[in-house]
């Protein structure tokens, strides 16, 4: 039997305990409150030990934004994917449009998801440090589209955190604004805003 196949499947069996627990996490949340829910819950709930939950998230409130770190991380490759001559904020803007396109009928858990952090200290500061998390691997594709600028620049790392922002306050600003008004919409306003020190 060929050992090349191995590290693939492990990788595959790591990903889906990983979602399971992000999964339970969410769903005891959103059925107990966040407050309620604790690691052994949500280990319980995955069907693994305590010790396998720590394997995988330092905090329950890890494991509730892991669909978010992998959100952002899609949107990264996104951005990775523009063509190489765009700037940096056109780049940024239209992989946040694909990216709200490919969402398409948004999931009902991630929107009850999204409802709950903003109503729990503890997870909007877990959502903030999964965006900044993310936000040093933006940068990097915001560098190469800056002429050469520094990763860790004022100026890049600005574009990034701005970026990051926008998308994170358009969501709250959509959820909380009239019914019809699309994601997209509230996304495209907030960006030309955002953009508008770094177009």
């Amino acid at each position: 039997m060929s050992t090349t196949a191995e590290p693939g499947l492990r990788e595959r069996k790591k990903a889906a305990t990983r979602q399971a627990l992000h999964e339970a996490a969410v769903r005891l949340a959103i059925e107990h409150g966040a407050e309620r829910v604790t690691v052994e819950a949500i280990a319980d709930d995955a069907g693994v030990s305590r010790r396998t939950f720590s394997n995988y998230f330092g905090s329950k409130e890890e494991a509730l934004m892991h669909g978010d770190f992998l959100r952002i991380q899609s949107l990264i490759e996104m951005v990775r994917e523009r063509p190489a001559g765009e700037s940096a904020w056109t780049a940024l803007t239209a992989a946040a449009e694909r990216f709200v396109g490919e969402l398409g009928d948004l999931d009902p858990q991630w929107v009850a998801q999204t409802r709950l952090v903003r109503t729990h200290p503890s997870l909007i500061a877990a959502q903030v440090q999964t965006f900044a998390a993310l936000e040093r691997e933006l940068s990097a594709e915001v560098a190469s589209r800056s002429k050469g600028q520094d990763p860790d620049s004022v100026r890049v790392r600005m574009t990034s955190a701005a970026f990051l922002v926008a998308l994170r306050v358009s969501v709250h600003l959509w959820q909380e604004g009239p019914p019809g008004r699309g994601l997209w919409d509230v996304v495209r306003e907030a960006l030309a805003e955002a953009g508008r020190g770094f177009a």
